[in-house]
């Protein structure tokens, strides 16, 4: 998978996994991680699939509506690159906090759904239920922040509602910061995400 590592200069802090948006890639979210820990590890990655030449992570059959079967296989290739990449980079595959924004929210949900130990917590932007009507595996030790808009009309307020009662239900720890705003991405959102991960981390 394409991407980005930057070795920080704190080697016991997480390492960052930033996911992004659709039609966004690899660079989108390096301020972000600045933002939330200047001293942490980045591993920043490009979505392997190509929506009218907008970068994904996986398919879509319409507007909210996931082509399952594609969100299955690149969640699974996801999670091996990413044991790939913590050997490559010598890096904690223990310790992988991921950053997502909308899209790359979404995957960074189906880690969570689907592997036990894929990341140690995550900060998901705009996140929408990954798959429902699965087991999800034990998340004891896992934290996850949650921004969702009260008016987005990509992502309904409901999503996230549903999304925090999944993984709470799996013993995660999730806190949800709602904003007044529509999908965008916001500084307010970001720097709410910064204060969780500082008591969190």
């Amino acid at each position: 998978m394409k991407h980005i590592f930057k070795p920080g200069t704190n080697p016991n802090k997480p390492v960052l996994l930033l996911l992004h948006g659709t039609g966004g890639n690899e660079n989108d979210l390096l301020p972000l991680a600045d933002i939330v820990d200047p001293e942490a590890s980045i591993l920043s990655v490009r979505g392997n699939v190509s929506e009218n030449g907008m970068p994904r992570f996986f398919r879509r059959l319409a507007e909210g509506i996931f082509d399952e079967e594609d969100l299955i296989f690149r969640t699974n290739e996801l999670n091996s690159f990413l044991d790939e990449a913590s050997t490559t980079y010598a890096f904690d595959r223990q310790n992988i906090i991921a950053i997502g924004y909308s899209n790359g929210a979404n995957i960074a949900a189906s880690l969570l759904f689907h592997f036990k130990d894929a990341l140690k917590g995550a900060i998901l932007h705009h996140p929408m239920v990954p798959r429902r009507g699965i087991a999800l595996p034990d998340l004891t030790g896992t934290n996850v922040f949650i921004a969702a808009g009260v008016n987005d009309p990509i992502c309904p307020q409901q999503e996230s509602i549903d999304l925090k009662e999944l993984l709470e239900a799996a013993h995660a720890s999730v806190d949800v910061q709602w904003e007044n705003h529509g999908h965008q991405l916001t500084m307010n959102e970001v720097n709410a995400a910064k204060q969780w991960y500082q008591e969190k981390y």
